[in-house]
């Protein structure tokens, strides 16, 4: 099965966790804030905006958390004279997050998987830019001078 056909027909989360839906930034990077470690509620509301550059509030971050906890895939713990809640993924939790940012990584494949080239030498993937040069009056596409002037070295 190929990435773009798990993504589409990922049959083993719906099955296993259809009531969370991961459909925003928002979501995605609280899973990812949790999955480094325990976090406050607003601890998470701060490292979400300087992740994502914009106000976060309460009613963006609160829900989404209760979901998690309906779900079984966050515990809370009261910590400290006010009884702050800490927020930590649980096992089932950790297994979400992960298959979380699988799909998310897949997702970029297929995005970016098109407009990747291979260097003609050290053949590591160049996004965008490079190094062109005509090698034998072919042009050849490397990821930057360096590995064309070895590559010219060892191929002339």
């Amino acid at each position: 099965m190929s990435k773009k056909e798990r993504y589409l027909y990922p049959i083993e989360l719906i099955v296993v966790m259809p009531k969370v839906k991961v459909n925003n930034m928002v979501k995605f990077c609280t899973l990812y804030l949790l999955a480094s470690g325990p976090k406050h509620g607003y601890e998470l509301m701060k490292e979400l905006e300087d992740k994502l550059g914009r106000n976060i509030s309460a009613s963006n971050v609160y829900p989404f958390l209760d979901t998690l906890i309906k779900n079984k895939l966050i515990k809370i713990k009261k910590t400290g004279k006010r009884e702050k809640k800490t927020y930590a993924l649980t096992n089932e939790g950790r297994k979400f997050a992960k298959n979380m940012f699988n799909r998310f990584g897949d997702l970029i494949d297929i995005a970016i998987e098109p407009r990747l080239t291979a260097c003609a030498h050290c053949n590591c993937k160049v996004f965008e830019g490079g190094h062109t040069e005509k090698v034998k009056g072919k042009a050849l596409k490397f990821c930057c001078m360096h590995c064309a002037s070895s590559y010219k070295r060892h191929h002339n």
